[in-house]
């Protein structure tokens, strides 16, 4: 059962973003994120940077999108894609232990790449044609929004960075052509799930740091601590991060990667948005003193990501191996 008696910390960037930051407000915020990380894997920010119009147009893109026709959804499907673009139906989704599929459906877009570069995480990115959808209706507000999350999750790796005793600055050292994706949430109503069914699964985030959106006033996230769940409010204006199983390997354990699920349980469907920023493919533990997988610097980004995933996740009847791989790689 959730618990009342627990929240997620809540941290004004504003003091390490603004242009008149001090080393001491920095130095502030930047003991704040460690703690919060350290202690509950999330944390929630204010002051972020993201202007709250690029917010409600993103949501109502999202919203847009996912009320054109199933067929036409269905014709940009990831799964007929071997780079991770396009639309993810309910169902296609299902974690090993999970009693059933998430209710969820999704779109995804990412770094674009004109030619699809192996394991697939690299590749261009698949758009409503305008006739079906403007782009100023979908495609303008997603890719303004999606760099706008691109910039914060630099910013928010750089804060977890030094809250390790390293310069800010070893970030370039892995993200000369960092995966960074952008997974768009639709939620159904309650009455819509069927009994025991999740929006989304407990699960945690596999690789770096996570900036989530969540439209205001429609709750469902959850995060798990110390064997209680923590309900995350949908507030306006306020983001949630997470790091993900490869910050808290790298970190040795200071970091930790918490579980988290959604339930919905209003009867109006729930928009989210959520931004996954990991590094370069070829990336290892840039942190000297890391202990945790991949710190013997053997094992790349490419390599977690698709060892976890394989691991993870069962087989959807009638799908392929890759399919399911590449279906599931950025769950959320």
């Amino acid at each position: 059962m959730p618990s009342a008696d627990l929240v997620l910390p809540l941290i004004d960037l504003a003091p390490y973003l603004s242009p008149d930051a001090t080393p001491s407000s920095k130095a502030t915020v930047i003991a704040q994120v460690r703690a919060a990380v350290a202690e509950f894997g999330f944390f929630q920010v204010i002051n972020h940077g993201i202007p709250l119009a690029s917010q409600h147009a993103l949501i109502e893109a999202i919203r847009t999108l996912m009320r054109i026709p199933k067929e036409d959804k269905l014709a940009m499907s990831f799964l007929k894609n071997p780079c991770r673009r396009g639309y993810e139906g309910s169902g296609d989704t299902f974690r090993t232990g999970d009693k059933m599929h998430d209710a969820k459906e999704a779109f995804y877009i990412g770094r674009p790449s004109e030619k699809i570069e192996p394991p697939g995480f690299h590749g261009p990115n698949i758009w409503p044609s305008p006739e079906l959808v403007p782009e100023a209706e979908f495609r303008d507000p997603v890719w303004s929004y999606y760099q706008e999350t691109n910039r914060l999750g630099r910013e928010i790796w750089q804060l977890l960075i030094q809250g390790l005793g390293h310069p800010g600055e070893l970030l370039s050292q892995f993200t000369k052509k960092p995966v960074v994706m952008m997974k768009m949430i639709r939620y159904p109503p309650f009455s819509s799930t069927l009994p025991g069914q999740f929006g989304v699964g407990a699960h945690t985030d596999f690789g770096g740091v996570t900036v989530l959106l969540q439209e205001a006033g429609r709750n469902g996230l959850e995060v798990e601590h110390k064997g209680e769940w923590i309900p995350v409010p949908a507030l306006e204006n306020v983001l949630v991060i997470n790091a993900g199983d490869m910050i808290a390997g790298w970190s040795g354990g200071v970091y930790q990667s918490a579980k988290h699920r959604v339930i919905n349980k209003g009867e109006e469907e729930r928009i989210s948005c959520a931004t996954f920023w990991h590094g370069d493919l070829d990336a290892t533990n840039p942190f000297i003193d890391g202990k945790g997988e991949g710190a013997a610097g053997d094992e790349t980004v490419a390599d977690l990501l698709v060892k976890r995933f394989r691991s993870q996740f069962s087989l959807m009847k009638g799908k392929k191996t890759e399919e399911v791989v590449r279906g599931e790689v950025f769950a959320h």
